[in-house]
């Protein structure tokens, strides 16, 4: 423990480091608020939640749509303009939806707007990863930065989430969204006023080709490992909902959610303080094959004691695989590409979650909670298989 102490105090010690930790947490509020209290909102001004689920869904698919574009554009021109496009349009289109009754918006113009302020989102959060790539130089700082960029997310998840709870209780869901916007239209200034634009990378040079980073054959694998491992994620998401709505405890699927993201915090910090004499490559697959028990014996269980443990146990396991797949995006990722290599990266993230999602509310509705942990354990076999696939050829001595 002493070790690991010393080696995230030698790392927050790093220049600027602290600073860059603390804009990536603020600038990255709004993806932990603006669905939920989009959400609520359209809710309470439409009185459906049908229609503010497909909102909510136009906005998530606007960001995965957009976010390679704008990863391509940053590459290219840099940091500053693109951002303060999307910095300036976003806030704009959220603010409409805000106010879509004193304007006498249409259903139909709501959520046309909400795909746009999901287009025009700043991909602060895959920006972030790359600036680490920037900020580093070797695999083991990085490995901590990624660390701890992973446990930032976590409480990302957590914080902003009960923000907007604490807010719908004292006020009302107009108050929670307009606290959503605030962080949303403050996230841009702070990050180009942040330490991040000084240590940015820009590679002019090298030909591009159309594609970008999708003309790499091994980064395409780790998108696809990671889209594997994702859809798990969703299936969960749903999975611990159903089974509290089963057990007639409906707040017990937060709770689980809760546990869940303890433990993957838990593990980011191991996982950065640790030394590990295995490349990255050979890594994954192990820590994805671990996964796959404690999810499979999801299915398999009725206590919520027992649940729960299960929980932790593969959220313990979840972040050191997210902080796997993210460094090898550093690694197979062309430097000219570096910014949409990481958009790309969330995109997939983002479309995978939604998918497991969708499928785990089938899934539930026809065969119940088990149904679901049971295709999630699928999913990190599929992951753990391609992860294989990743790993450096043996050298043979002849």
């Amino acid at each position: 423990m002493r070790r690991a102490v010393d080696r995230y105090r030698a790392f927050l010690r790093e220049p600027d480091v602290a600073r860059l930790l603390a804009t990536a947490f603020v600038t990255r509020m709004p993806i932990g608020m603006v669905s939920l209290a989009m959400l609520m909102h359209l809710r309470e001004i439409t009185g459906s939640f049908a229609f503010a689920g497909t909102a909510v869904g136009g906005y998530l698919v606007g960001m995965a749509a957009a976010a390679p574009v704008v990863g391509r554009l940053v590459d290219r021109i840099g940091l500053a303009r693109p951002l303060q496009v999307t910095g300036a349009m976003q806030p704009i289109a959220l603010a409409a939806v805000l106010f879509a009754i004193p304007l006498a918006l249409s259903r139909p113009a709501i959520t046309v707007l909400a795909a746009l302020a999901g287009m025009f989102s700043p991909p602060i959060s895959s920006l972030t990863r790359t600036l680490w790539r920037h900020r580093f130089d070797r695999d083991d700082e990085r490995k901590i930065a990624f660390s701890v960029d992973s446990l930032l997310v976590e409480l990302n998840f957590t914080v902003g989430p009960a923000l907007v709870a604490v807010l719908l209780t004292v006020g009302t869901p107009a108050i929670a969204f307009g606290a959503a916007w605030l962080f949303a239209a403050a996230a841009v200034p702070l990050f180009l006023r942040s330490p991040a634009p000084r240590y940015w990378k820009a590679e002019r040079g090298g030909r591009r080709h159309l594609l970008g980073p999708l003309t790499e054959p091994r980064l395409l694998l780790v998108y696809a490992t990671g889209s594997a491992f994702t859809f798990s994620f969703g299936l969960l998401e749903v999975g611990y909902p159903g089974f509290a709505a089963a057990q007639g405890a409906p707040a017990l699927g937060g709770v689980l959610i809760a546990i869940c993201s303890i433990g993957s915090a838990i593990g980011a910090f191991a996982y950065g303080a640790i030394h590990l004499p295995l490349p990255v490559e050979r890594q994954l697959p192990r820590i994805t094959a671990l996964m796959i028990v404690p999810i499979a014996a999801h299915a398999l269980v009725a206590s919520p004691w027992l649940l729960a443990t299960l929980a932790f146990v593969a959220g313990l396991l979840m972040a050191p695989a997210l902080t796997a797949l993210t460094l090898l995006v550093t690694h197979h990722a062309p430097a000219r590409y570096a910014a949409e290599a990481f958009t790309w990266s969330t995109a997939c993230v983002v479309a995978s979650v939604g998918a497991g999602t969708a499928a785990g509310g089938a899934l539930i509705q026809a065969s119940g909670p088990p149904a679901a942990f049971a295709l999630a354990a699928a999913g990190v076999v599929v992951a753990s298989l391609l992860g294989l696939a990743l790993q450096p050829a043996a050298i043979r001595v002849d």
